[in-house]
């Protein structure tokens, strides 16, 4: 469940950022096979490919596992 609502929110911001998967891996260096099934959440990321990802697309890697807002009085 966390794997895929990580999925699900590494696809969100890429997207509002403006950017494919093609463009998003190139950027990160990550394979697009690999994004790929890390968006689909079939696949865990490292941290190590996390923190590419959040960097990319410019915000921290605790708003991309969306734990910056989580206690916020939802």
């Amino acid at each position: 469940m966390e794997n895929m609502q990580l999925a699900n929110r590494i696809r969100a911001f890429r997207k509002l950022k403006g950017l494919t998967q093609h463009e998003l891996a190139a950027e990160t260096g990550i394979s697009l096979a690999i994004l790929g099934t890390i968006e689909r959440g079939n696949r865990r990321v490292t941290q190590q490919e996390l923190s590419k990802i959040a960097g990319v697309l410019a915000i921290s890697v605790e708003e991309l596992q969306g734990q910056s807002d989580k206690d916020s009085g939802k």
